[in-house]
């Protein structure tokens, strides 16, 4: 008896929610730009190096669903939180995080969706982030991906990445690709 009031009870609110949004009242609203400190928008070139590192002690890079098969990476998902620095070493002057994932999506080639945040935590842009999602063709010598989004001074952010692996040891999986990032932001 006491679960049917409760769920009758939790049909009178629903109905009751519904009906009171539905009397025309607008759910949307023009807000002056200002508000949000939206001024006039800026493109910001950066460079960093990210670091997928899947050997050793502290992997930054962990397989969490292999392969389907030995031969093609196709169905492999991977968890990241690798180093973004300012020069190809590992070791070079450390800017930020890559965190995110990446899964190979192609049944015939080498390609993965890359979802990604690069997380900033020196400088200007300390405690900003730029959002990344696309296709990684990765053995092309030149890989595009869109940033389709951001936050801090990112907030709002759009553009796109060029990623070029600049090292890679086949056996251990660990590699090194320069990113350029183009971003508009305001």
């Amino acid at each position: 008896m006491a679960n049917l009031i409760l769920i009758i009870t939790s049909h009178i609110l629903l109905l009751a929610a519904i009906v009171s949004a539905g009397k025309g009242e607008n759910f949307e609203k023009n807000i002056n730009r200002k508000h949000f400190g939206l001024r006039k928008e800026k493109l910001t070139f950066f460079r960093v190096y990210w670091h997928d590192i899947q050997s050793g002690t502290y992997p930054s890079s962990v397989v969490l669903r292999p392969p389907l098969s030995n031969s093609s990476f196709f169905g492999a998902v991977t968890m990241i939180d690798n180093r973004l620095t300012t020069g190809v070493s590992v070791n070079s002057t450390l800017v930020g995080q890559a965190q995110g994932m990446y899964a190979g999506a192609g049944q015939h080639d080498a390609s993965a969706l890359m979802v990604m945040n690069f997380a900033f935590k020196t400088g200007k842009y300390n405690g900003s982030t730029i959002s990344i999602l696309g296709r990684n063709a990765v053995m092309t010598k030149v890989r595009e991906m869109p940033v389709i989004g951001g936050s801090g001074l990112f907030r709002f952010a759009r553009g796109y990445v060029e990623a070029r692996t600049k090292w890679l040891n086949v056996k251990t999986g660990d590699a090194t690709v320069e990113y350029s990032c183009y971003v508009l932001h305001y």
